[in-house]
């Protein structure tokens, strides 16, 4: 069976030696005692271990320690080691849990129950984060992780395959370079209400792509204040808005043909001659006639005084 592989961060070599005889006792194998918080990360880079056991006071600094330090070394579990005496007064936000420390000395038995708990508890973890993992890297839409300063800290494939920049060019420039020019100003204010707690719900923008085009972009984003990121997820809605483009051109055609149509209705057809006019059915009317069945106008008749000379007169001579 393999044994598990802990780091000793201790800048008091001989309590960690003597942690490290009972470690090797117990089971483990330890890889190395680093006496600062900087060894401890390089000699983490270098070689990972499966855990880091941890002096809180290391090099009397307790600010540089903590949670914070959790997260600089990723997936690999820390166990802080404290004195009995600061056990009382150690701020609650220092420890994540009372299974993250162990009072020193500590006995043999509580230091493998600390240890076997905490590798169970990031084994647990590493099998979420590799669901989560794989979702994030098989996504069709484009996810990201966008720091407070404007970058992009992580990417999904996605975000390659849609706007043809590798996912380094991307993380390499603010991401505001990437936005259209016509909407940076409300996609800025935008992400400064996100910033400031808010949430960024159906918001559309526009990106550009390696080609020099640009396609549309429709956002969902929350903020983590604690590790100043925000989390995003964005589709590309290009084709549905071309579609919604090409549907309002054609309603304005369609409106511009109805007012033509309109137009001609309003010219009548009427006989050089004789003067009858020609209704929809091909049928022809005197403007009597027509105009009184298409409206409400009622004739009176009488004569004019052109009609007066040229018919009356003439007939009187």
């Amino acid at each position: 069976m393999t044994k598990q592989k802990i780091l000793i961060a201790d800048d008091e070599i001989i309590v960690a030696k003597e942690l490290e005889r009972r470690l090797t006792k117990l089971g483990y194998e330890v890889t190395g005692i680093a006496s600062s918080g900087d060894e401890a990360n390089a000699m983490t880079a270098q070689a990972p271990p499966d855990l880091m056991m941890m002096d809180i006071k290391l090099r009397g600094e307790m600010s540089s320690v903590g949670t914070g330090e959790r997260r600089r070394y990723g997936k690999i579990p820390v166990v802080f080691m404290i004195a009995e005496a600061d056990e009382a007064s150690l701020p609650p936000t220092s420890v994540n849990d009372p299974y993250d420390y162990v009072v020193k000395p500590g006995t043999d038995r509580e230091l493998r129950a600390i240890i076997e708990l905490a590798l169970r508890k990031q084994g647990a973890a590493n099998a979420v984060h590799e669901v989560e993992d794989h979702f994030f890297s098989a996504s069709i839409d484009m996810l990201c992780h966008l720091d407070f300063d404007g970058h992009f800290k992580r990417l999904n494939p996605a975000w390659e395959r849609t706007l043809g920049f590798t996912v380094e060019e991307l993380m390499s420039r603010p991401f505001i370079e990437f936005v259209h020019p016509d909407d940076r100003g409300r996609t800025l204010k935008q992400n400064a209400l996100v910033r400031a707690g808010g949430k960024a719900l159906s918001f559309e923008n526009r990106y550009l792509c390696k080609d020099g085009s640009f396609r549309w972009f429709h956002w969902n984003a929350a903020s983590d204040s604690a590790d100043r990121v925000i989390y995003s997820m964005a589709r590309d809605i290009t084709a549905a808005k071309q579609a919604e483009e090409e549907r309002e051109k054609l309603v304005r055609e369609l409106q511009a043909a109805l007012a033509e149509l309109n137009t001609l209705r309003e010219i009548l057809p009427i006989c050089s001659y004789c003067r009858k006019i020609r209704d929809d059915e091909n049928y022809w009317h005197t403007v009597e006639n027509y105009i009184s069945r298409h409206t409400s106008t009622q004739f009176s008749h009488s004569i004019c005084p052109s009609c007066m000379a040229t018919e009356f007169e003439s007939q009187a001579r």
